[in-house]
């Protein structure tokens, strides 16, 4: 399970601003065009309204592969608002992000354009600053998904992991333990890889991700046998048809393995 989203854009309290804990909502939700819809009037003239407009579409494009001409256009006003190198590393690193979204999903192979993206912000945002550990963790995507150099992605997840830690990004937190699970699984490493994607698990049912939750689900089922794993993916599947089947990606991982390789997982 490669595929995963932004980081926590929207607060996840109910204590928030009104207008963060609505887009949480709809977000957690898949109604990406609802929360997009929420900020339009902001996007216009605040740059990160426009920043944190364009992620949302961009993860509608990651999770149901449509909607890639808004999140352009979003990201075109984004970028044009950027004022400083924090703005602009920001927005190089949305850009990068919906490159590798249309790479992955074979919508058009914009791998160069990803990774040139990722370059222009990492040299932007300083080692503290903010989007740095969301950054880290898309140079991790990109090492592992596309440049298959699964050395380099757990670096770069372990830097992420260490910032969102830092910084409490709880929604960061359970995509990094997610995919450090995944190459733990890949090496064959069972009980790391269960430990992993049992935290990424925890952390959002906690947020009420329910979007996130479902791949989760799979990913720990894949560490299981048995009435356990069956469990899991059934509690995937209602989910997935829940919030009207998406991601869409996730379909084919929720029928039963194989025997072989329910064994070899």
């Amino acid at each position: 399970m490669a595929h995963t989203a932004m980081s926590g854009s929207g607060t996840t309290s109910e204590g928030g601003p009104p207008l963060q804990t609505a887009v949480w909502r709809l977000r957690s939700r898949a109604c990406w065009t609802d929360a997009a819809a929420l900020l339009e009037p902001h996007a216009s003239a605040d740059p990160a309204a426009a920043l944190q407009r364009t992620s949302l579409l961009t993860e509608r494009c990651l999770y149901t592969g449509t909607g890639w001409t808004d999140a352009e256009d979003a990201l075109r006003t984004a970028e044009a608002l950027a004022h400083d190198d924090l703005g602009r590393g920001a927005a190089a690193c949305e850009r990068g992000y919906l490159a590798y979204a249309s790479t992955l999903l074979g919508a058009r192979d914009r791998a160069d354009e990803a990774s040139v993206a990722l370059s222009r912000a990492a040299a932007l945002l300083p080692p503290a600053a903010p989007g740095r550990p969301l950054l880290d963790f898309r140079r991790g995507l990109i090492a592992q998904n596309i440049a298959d150099a699964p050395q380099s992605a757990r670096a770069a997840y372990r830097r992420a992991h260490a910032g969102a830690t830092a910084q409490g990004d709880d929604l960061l937190l359970s995509f990094t333990w997610r995919h450090l699970a995944s190459l733990a699984l890949r090496e064959g490493e069972l009980a790391e890889a269960r430990h992993g994607f049992t935290e990424s698990l925890r952390i959002r049912e906690e947020l009420g991700y329910l979007v996130g939750t479902a791949p989760a689900l799979i990913s720990l089922a894949h560490t299981e046998t048995g009435p356990e794993a069956a469990r899991l993916r059934a509690e995937a599947g209602r989910l997935f048809r829940l919030l009207g089947g998406v991601p869409t990606w996730l379909a084919p991982h929720l029928e039963p393995p194989a025997p072989e390789t329910a064994e070899a997982n």
